[in-house]
């Protein structure tokens, strides 16, 4: 597999050096040259086969023969090895596929432990490996543990002091050993500006052999692909031919993912980009301008992103294919107010009980299908646990805390506490 970067198209690696580099030249992303195509007979073919051997498929036509495929097999068993995707369906041509089955319960966890077992894996000569990321919410979660307690290997993870969840911040912020967590007081882009500054340094890339587990990781994106072509396999096959699903967008790796799923052949209708307030690409595909505002906090905080890092691959796929826009991809963002009114529709009318993210996702879809014959998909990608306080004062009632998480309740957070400043932060990287 040879990828290039986006910002450097001469820059061109295989996917080896891709998730060692992390970024590029320049802080670019790395694309595939060639994205596998699947003829309609063999997606049928692969729809059918269970979410591990399935997946082992679709990475393999991206890994190729750089890594032996008894090994990819391996890391994919032990990468997925939770609960896969779940169906609720709520209504008669809506539904919810449930992503947060797995051990920080979120989507992130799929992407994180695959990237985690092939680091390992590709670190033969044992060398100290320095992770760093930012997190919005549910990242920090999924790669400290993903990485955690792994010989030579360190994580480090930013995140916006006050923004997060305390059930997010708890099933990282306790963990110690191999995981350090940064309080940063200010917002998500600010540690994002602060890990990409430190991507740049050449004191601490030298010191530290950095690497990030972000989605802009290539190995993570990738492993997010599968449970698109799940979803499939998990509804009945008269749907196939109908199907919307709609992506709660902060940093979109999770719309690339399944962007990249519809190129390879799978019969996506169309996708629908679903923000909350921080609305930076619906009104830059309105207007054609990009004009980021300042950061808002809002209760859907993993995505309080106004400058989302995956937002050129999401271009590069649509140029590549020739989408037109209004075609392919619907987008949306939704208010504070609308965000709790579907929260309350969805326990109230459907007994469903949800979370903010997936409750913006669910509110563009129920827009979406107004007096069209297709059927929705919105993504839940985080348990509504994550969002204790928000969930219960907005439902009125008492959510149960899941074993997984109330493991981390009562002990102490060990997060280091500095203002948004890089001396700071290199400060604790090379610490010795």
């Amino acid at each position: 597999m040879n990828l290039y970067n986006l910002k450097d198209i001469k820059e061109k690696v295989n996917f080896t050096q891709a998730i060692k580099l992390g970024l590029g030249k320049k802080q670019g992303l790395f694309f595939p040259e060639i994205i596998p195509k699947i003829s309609k007979k063999k997606i049928k073919k692969l729809i059918n086969k269970n979410f591990i051997t399935r997946s082992q498929k679709i990475l393999s036509m991206f890994i190729g023969s750089e890594i032996k495929k008894k090994t990819i097999n391996s890391s994919i068993q032990s990468s997925f090895s939770f609960p896969g995707p779940k169906i609720s369906y709520i209504k008669k041509n809506i539904a919810c596929c449930e992503l947060f089955h797995g051990p920080t319960l979120a989507f992130k966890d799929y992407g994180a432990r695959f990237m985690a077992q092939i680091l390992s894996l590709l670190n033969t000569e044992k060398k100290s490996i320095t992770i760093l990321t930012a997190t919005s919410g549910d990242t920090g979660a999924a790669v400290a543990h993903a990485f955690y307690k792994m010989k030579n290997i360190r994580v480090v993870v930013l995140y916006p002091k006050g923004k997060i969840s305390t059930i997010q911040r708890k099933l990282f912020c306790t963990l110690g050993k191999n995981i350090t967590t940064i309080s940063v007081d200010g917002n998500f882009d600010e540690c994002q500006k602060l890990v990409k500054k430190a991507f740049n340094d050449s004191d601490i890339r030298e010191y530290t052999q950095l690497n990030s587990a972000n989605s802009i990781n290539i190995s993570r994106l990738l492993a997010q692909i599968c449970y698109f072509f799940e979803i499939f396999h998990l509804v009945p096959k008269d749907l196939h031919n109908k199907i919307v699903i709609s992506v709660p967008c902060g940093n979109f790796g999770n719309l690339t993912a399944g962007l990249i799923a519809k190129s390879m052949g799978l019969p996506v209708k169309k996708f629908i980009l679903s923000t909350n307030s921080n609305n930076t690409v619906p009104r830059y595909l309105k207007t054609g301008i990009w004009n980021p505002y300042k950061t808002i906090s809002t209760i859907s905080n993993a995505m309080d992103i106004s400058r989302p890092n995956n937002w050129p691959r999401v271009q590069e796929i649509l140029k590549k294919n020739k989408w037109k826009i209004n075609k392919h991809l619907e987008y949306g963002s939704v208010s504070e107010k609308s965000t709790k009114k579907h929260l309350k529709e969805l326990f109230q009318k459907f007994n469903y009980i949800s979370e903010p993210h997936a409750s913006i996702a669910y509110t563009l879809l129920k827009k979406s299908l107004e007096k069209k014959n297709l059927y929705g998909i919105f993504l839940g990608t985080a348990h509504p646990i994550k969002f204790q306080e928000t969930v219960e004062k907005i439902l009125q009632i008492k959510l149960k805390i899941p074993n997984s998480a109330s493991n981390y309740i009562n002990l102490k957070e060990l997060s280091y506490s500095i203002k948004p400043s890089f001396h700071l932060l290199k400060k604790i990287l090379i610490k010795k």
